[in-house]
């Protein structure tokens, strides 16, 4: 099977040339890892959009990959660890880390594999974009920096992380905050139909389905992504150095195949790695979630999403679920980072 995925991958990669991204002190948590420093970035969240910025990124190898990560606030704080989704990067939470920080807490905010300065540390590597390998690398990075617990938080491919590390290692979460609720899945769940109405909103996972997808993907990817950004978030006017900001983070050799590679997977039209199995397997079966959770909901996402009334009963502890009003979109934690901040502050306390 690794095989298959590596064969995949050189496929899209080749052709795509022809394809040419809290008392805080009883909490238990881990003492704080260093590690070394990537790059500067300038600083100075409030000033205006597009200008506010992480200051050096850190790299850390954990599991199969070498995770650059933004890390804001104190050594010795609980910990908050924020996860972005597709196509958006750490910058989604530019504006919530420094509030969390401020309330005392350690904030790691990881790359994605296959965004920004994230590598695997071998080309041997599946470029693999299944949910139970993107979990996994959640997991390592929490190792790798010996971080025991932390309240898990995140939208899109990252809240589907968060809802996964929550279901399968509540021991490691403290508290989840999931933007849209419950998105654990199943290739099997996902070869039932949906009605057209919501077909519809999956334009793109079919379209990445095909050959010309794949390519048409990696070709347009600026305006792909930007596209995106509308669709999802119709009432968001960012401006285009706040699209910038985060377009540079698609640029990383493996973000195409990783893209393609999370929807195929998700119609079982790619495989994934046999060392997934048995974490997939648990995932088919839907696991509720026994850890504090805080769910959420812009009144203008674009993209598809659940209705909250639907996942409520996956959430089997303290749970409260919070609709923002104001025309926020799919990127909620950038469009509305104080109500963001908010959830993660409170979820201990519900």
């Amino acid at each position: 099977m690794p095989n298959s995925v590596n064969t995949q991958r050189r496929r899209l990669l080749g052709s795509t040339t022809a394809l040419a991204g809290i008392g805080l002190l009883e909490l238990g948590l881990g003492s704080a890892a260093r590690a070394q420093s990537a790059r500067p970035a300038a600083t100075g969240v409030g000033q205006a959009p597009g200008a506010a910025s992480f200051g050096a990124i850190r790299q850390i190898d954990a599991g199969t990959l070498n995770i650059g990560y933004a890390e804001v606030g104190p050594d010795n704080g609980p910990v908050a660890i924020l996860l972005h989704g597709w196509p958006y990067d750490i910058y989604s939470f530019v504006e919530v880390a420094p509030l969390l920080a401020a309330a005392g807490y350690r904030v790691i905010v990881p790359y994605l594999r296959g965004y920004g300065s994230t590598r695997f540390l071998s080309a041997d590597t599946p470029r693999n974009g299944q949910q139970a390998a993107l979990a996994l690398d959640v997991i390592a990075l929490m190792d790798a920096l010996k971080i025991d617990r932390a309240i898990i938080a995140g939208f899109d491919w990252g809240a589907r992380t968060a809802d996964i590390v929550a279901a399968l290692w509540p021991e490691r979460c403290l508290g989840l905050v999931s933007v849209s609720g419950y998105l654990i899945g199943s290739q099997e769940a996902n070869r039932k139909p949906l009605p057209p109405e919501a077909e519809l909103q999956w334009w793109y996972q079919f379209y990445f389905a095909t050959e010309r997808g794949a390519a048409g993907y990696a070709a347009n990817l600026d305006g792909f992504n930007r596209l995106i950004w509308q669709l999802a978030s119709p009432q968001w006017h960012f401006d285009d150095a706040t699209y910038r900001r985060s377009a540079q983070s698609f640029d990383n050799p493996d973000h195409v195949a990783i893209v393609i590679h999370n929807y195929r997977w998700r119609l079982g039209l790619a495989q994934g790695e046999p060392q997934y199995d048995a974490l997939e397997k648990r995932l088919a079966s839907a696991p509720r979630i026994s850890v504090p959770t805080i769910t959420m909901e812009g009144d203008a996402n674009g993209a598809p999403h659940p209705k909250p009334a639907a996942y409520a009963g996956m959430f089997t502890g303290k749970y409260q679920h919070r609709d923002i009003g104001g025309g926020i979109g799919h990127n909620l934690p950038q469009e509305a980072p104080r109500a963001f901040a908010d959830a993660v502050l409170q979820v201990v306390q519900l």
